[in-house]
């Protein structure tokens, strides 16, 4: 069983922020493979399905981002779930925005829901694909930032990133995740 968490904030008023470019991808994903995400359980929104003959849950945590930890250690807890298996998708100050890079380990660098991960895992040690949103420019206080909507111009970088992020989920389903790394790090990245 492949579970995928992707990062955010519940609510309309963080639908569309920067801070919830993980829960974007959920959505383009669960409508790609026909999946409702919408049962409520382990602190989360889950929808489950078979995609490429594997069984796959999509999961978005309503404990708002800072408690994410919560909600991936519920779930594992209630599945059984491997480490090995879970995938988080989240937002990236440090990686350009509409790129896309994936790690199988680190630091939170920051992120705070990165940070609950690592605090109710008991690991820095789990795939995740990073999702660029830059940095804000000088003197506009981060917490704003990522709170607040993509500029227009920005739109196409967005689209180009999510395609990217569901690009390289579908690959994990069916490649070892440091094949995928390779594909869409660096010079094989599209978008």
């Amino acid at each position: 069983m492949k579970w995928i968490i992707g990062l955010g904030n519940p609510g309309n008023e963080y639908r569309s922020t920067r801070h919830n470019v993980g829960f974007m991808a959920i959505d383009r994903l669960a409508e790609k493979w026909g999946i409702d995400v919408s049962q409520s359980k382990c602190k989360a929104l889950l929808g489950e399905g078979r995609v490429q003959g594997q069984k796959v849950v999509l999961i978005k945590p309503i404990t708002y981002m800072n408690l994410s930890g919560e909600s991936a250690r519920a779930f594992q807890d209630f599945y059984k779930a491997d480490l090995s298996d879970m995938l988080i998708l989240y937002d990236d100050l440090d990686t350009a925005m509409g790129q896309i890079r994936l790690r199988y380990q680190g630091s939170a660098g920051g992120h705070n829901g990165i940070k609950s991960l690592i605090q109710h895992l008991g690991t820095q040690s789990f795939n995740r694909v990073r999702m660029g949103i830059s940095r804000p420019p000088a003197g506009v206080d981060i917490a704003h930032y990522v709170l607040s909507s993509f500029r227009k111009e920005e739109a196409e970088a967005l689209e180009n990133m999510i395609q990217a992020t569901c690009d390289a989920v579908s690959a994990c389903l069916t490649d070892p995740f440091e094949k995928v790394m390779a594909k869409f790090n660096g010079n094989g990245m599209k978008g």
